[in-house]
């Protein structure tokens, strides 16, 4: 039986070899990288010439260390590489060395990366810094709870510590600075942005700290966040908001829970998840405790509730809001949250169908984008306008005429199925109207304190017993009103400072 020599089965060109065979201005740009591996692996500067450059590179991998492999696959290429490819690399290298093993990437960069942009974009090892991953904040107006917390608890970051703003490119492979225009946007949700790759600078991060105060439901995203966790040498943190696609799983649009699945794979090599209230550290923690089947041990789970701060309403901003929401001689009940089944406006709709045939005079005012499967409320709604009820939904609202319209609201219903907290329940509680909201979860946990009345949020009829009361009962309306004035406030400072300490230490 004869023995294959390597000349037989093909032996890979080396380094060297396939730097010589790209052009001088791409061979340029790839040695500027190669010179950057060098220089943070080696915490020294990098040889100028270039077979010194190509020697001293391929000694610094020779070790085959994953986090090396990770930082020299991440600038080599200009996007942030995957578990699976750091491992085929090191598994390269181990065979053949790191000259073979990284003998196709210049090739390989040349022919797609570089033929496509030139040198751009430019590459940066960020060490020793703050990252702060806001990409959907970054793009989005103020449209959701988590945008609402990221924008508020990342504003306060950047007052107090210095921090950098990054988001994603390359369909979610390779991590960037934000433009000024971007960062505008990411905290104050105003302005417009539109992404221009040549003005992209691509971010490697290296012994520094990636803290993601949004949820990544991508999975190109999550795959190399889960990467970077386990191979960049930073600390790791994210706010955790609920494990909603996990535990109700049917109240969410299909490939939620599966794009969730992705951000769980990812946090689960991270070092901190910081929950917003004790309900939503309960889910992590019973997920946590599931990866001790798979040898893992997973995140720290802190638990750092949301505040209950609003600002306070001017006299303009409150007649504003009652010309546009409230019917003269009428108590308006208010509902504020996003058009989905979780959110359980259907059931709130038939309670208060429950109440108008019994007499009650009031109206039901809605607020909240649209969601998806929305189609069996938008009938019932529709239905209940033709005959005259009096209810309607506001899309899009703005912040100051949400806080006006909490404080002229009889009482605020939130009878969510699940919530990682419910923030309108503390904005409501916070202005002082009592809540009728659901009697277990974060929900629960927040009417602790006074100002609210629990109601079983899959009962009809018990939802509709708890709005009757507040509308009716003068004397539970001014006691719960009493209660919410005397809840113990927290502000968005101190809940940004608390998440920092958690995460960024």
């Amino acid at each position: 039986m004869s023995v294959r020599t390597a000349a037989a089965v093909g032996t890979p060109l080396s380094l060297s070899a396939r730097l010589g065979a790209v052009a001088p201005a791409e061979r340029a740009a790839l040695l500027r990288r190669i010179a950057l591996v060098v220089a943070t692996l080696s915490g020294a500067p990098a040889p100028a010439g270039r077979a010194e450059l190509v020697a001293r590179f391929e000694q610094l991998l020779e070790p085959a260390d994953a986090s090396a492999v990770w930082l020299a696959l991440s600038v080599l290429e200009a996007r942030l590489a995957t578990t699976p490819e750091v491992r085929r690399a090191v598994r390269a290298i181990r065979l053949d060395g790191p000259g073979a093993a990284f003998g196709a990437r210049p090739a390989q960069v040349a022919a797609t990366w570089l033929a496509r942009f030139g040198p751009r974009p430019d590459v940066r090892v960020l060490t020793d810094a703050v990252l702060v991953d806001v990409d959907h904040t970054a793009r989005a107006g103020l449209a959701t709870g988590i945008q609402r917390v990221a924008r508020e608890t990342v504003r306060r970051w950047r007052e107090h510590h210095d921090v950098t703003l990054v988001g994603w490119g390359g369909e979610y492979r390779r991590l960037r600075l934000l433009t000024p225009a971007e960062c505008t946007k990411a905290l104050t949700g105003t302005g417009t942005t539109e992404q221009d790759a040549s003005t992209d600078v691509v971010v490697v991060p290296w012994r520094s700290t990636y803290l993601l105060p949004e949820l990544s439901p991508e999975r190109p995203r999550n795959e190399r966040i889960a990467a970077l966790a386990q191979f960049a040498r930073c600390r790791t943190g994210v706010i955790g908001f609920d494990c909603v696609p996990m535990t109700t799983a049917e109240t969410t649009a299909l490939g939620v829970s599966e794009a969730f699945a992705t951000n769980l794979a990812a946090v689960r090599h991270m070092d901190t998840v910081s929950t917003i209230s004790a309900a939503a550290a309960v889910e992590y923690g019973g997920w946590r405790t599931m990866l001790t089947s798979v040898g893992q041990k997973g995140p720290e789970i802190s638990v750092d509730l949301l505040p209950s701060e609003v600002p306070e309403s001017t006299p303009a901003e409150l007649d504003a809001a009652r010309e546009r929401l409230v019917i003269a001689g009428v108590p308006m009940v208010l509902c504020v949250g996003t058009r989905e089944p979780r959110k359980n406006h259907l059931a709130l709709l038939h309670a208060a169908e429950l109440l108008w045939r019994e007499g009650l005079h009031f109206n039901l005012v809605l607020v909240g984008g649209r969601s998806w499967n929305d189609g069996r409320f938008a009938q019932e709604l529709a239905l209940a306008q033709a005959a005259n009820r009096p209810v309607e939904t506001v899309t899009t609202m703005p912040d100051s005429m949400l806080w006006a319209a909490y404080r002229l609201a009889r009482c605020m219903v939130f009878p969510s199925l699940n919530e990682g907290f419910g923030l309108p329940i503390a904005e409501a509680l916070s202005c002082g109207t009592p809540v009728v909201t659901s009697n277990y979860g974060s929900m629960a946990e927040i009417a602790a304190d006074g100002g609210a009345l629990l109601v079983d949020p899959r009962d009809d009829y018990s939802i509709a017993a708890g709005i009757r009361t507040v509308l009716t009962d003068d004397e539970v309306h001014r006691r719960l009103a009493t209660e919410a004035r005397a809840r113990p406030r927290r502000t968005w400072e101190q809940y940004a400072g608390d998440v920092w300490s958690a995460l960024a230490g």
